[in-house]
């Protein structure tokens, strides 16, 4: 990848693509005109993966295209955020001048922030020694930088396995812990503009929230101001934690989050069956009016789509237009849609996220 290989002018055009491609797929549903959120089209991402790939006796980055078994090394990544940029070369050369960092790593992985912190994972196919860490805590000294190494059921943790990002949303500053192994936004910038369009959405609602697969608190911690009570699910332990912190950290108060599937939660607001880990909530405390959904790539499930058609308000975040107009089918038998977006959080790529508010219809 080299800079010159894009321009403005081809990034709108391969945006262009993507949004008619949208539009196309929701074609069949009543949506009213679709807000456009692009993305910087260079210096965008903030976290990356590469393979390790050694030749000549050197350690480079590489990349496998799709059907090829055999990686391509690159030497520039235009795409991933300023820190990445100005690390990889200098931080490659560093670990290919240490026996200890460069034998048998074979994947290096950048968790960047917009506030300036660094975490690097190593990846080996070998067991970690103090030998290891020794010549690990050298690179983390000398480029200012957390490091993790990981290996077959081994995980090393010289400082701190997560990074603190700022991000502000019409005009205040969240902070979000992201750790090393859970699920965060790689584009700062997009999900700046998703959680600002979300916000404003959602602005002088009533009631209270409910939010499946909350991930970090990514958009509970926003949203929260807008409702009495929220109460959020998450299924991955590191999430739930890290949620938590979040909370905590950005003074939210009125939130409580458990760990539980959102097949779970549609057992338990059923009275099918209890959970302990339900103990400390009284659902029917709380008068729920909204849902917010950010589902996997696969979508909602019947019954979740079922769940989410209970409540006066929807917001759907999807990663997936098929799957997102598969489920409005059937949500709009008995929602509107009041407003739509498509945030660009992967550009030069044929993924495209959105988002969609539905109201009950009268």
């Amino acid at each position: 990848m080299t800079d010159n290989q894009y321009s403005a002018e081809q990034y709108q055009q391969q945006l262009n693509i993507k949004v008619d491609t949208y539009r196309a797929t929701v074609a069949n549903l009543d949506f009213p005109e679709i807000r456009v959120f692009p993305s910087q089209p260079l210096g965008f991402r903030m976290r990356a993966e590469f393979r390790i790939w050694h030749e000549d006796g050197q350690a480079h980055y590489a990349m496998n295209r799709p059907g090829e078994k055999r990686p391509y090394i690159i030497d520039q990544f235009p795409i991933g955020g300023p820190l990445i940029t100005a690390l990889m070369t200098p931080l490659l050369e560093a670990i290919n001048n240490s026996v200890l960092l460069s034998r048998k790593l074979f994947s290096l992985e950048f968790l960047t922030t917009t506030s300036g912190q660094v975490l690097i994972t190593l990846i080996y196919h070998r067991p970690l020694g103090e030998d290891w860490q020794t010549e690990a805590r050298l690179l983390q000294d000398k480029f200012s930088i957390g490091v993790i190494g990981r290996s077959k059921k081994q995980k090393v943790v010289l400082q701190s396995d997560f990074v603190t990002e700022i991000l502000t949303v019409d005009g205040r500053e969240y902070s979000y812990q992201q750790v090393e192994s859970g699920f965060t936004q790689p584009n700062a910038g997009i999900n700046t503009q998703m959680l600002s369009w979300a916000s404003q959405s959602l602005k002088g609602s009533t009631g209270d929230l409910v939010e499946l697969y909350c991930g970090n608190g990514n958009f509970t911690a926003v949203l929260a101001q807008h409702f009495d009570q929220v109460l959020a699910t998450e299924i991955s332990k590191v999430s739930v934690a890290s949620a938590r912190t979040n909370f905590a950290a950005n003074d939210v108060k009125n939130v409580a989050v458990v760990r539980m599937s959102s097949e779970e939660f549609t057992q338990a607001l059923n009275r099918e069956r209890p959970f302990r880990r339900l103990a400390d909530i009284d659902l029917d405390s709380y008068n729920f009016s909204t849902i917010l959904v950010d589902p996997p790539r696969a979508g909602l499930d019947e019954d979740t789509v079922k769940l989410i058609s209970r409540f006066d308000n929807i917001v759907y975040i999807s990663c997936n237009p098929q799957t997102l107009a598969e489920n409005l089918k059937q949500i709009c038998l008995t929602h509107q849609i009041e407003s739509a977006a498509v945030f660009d959080q992967f550009p030069w790529t044929a993924h495209l996220e959105s988002g969609v508010l539905l109201k009950r219809k009268c």
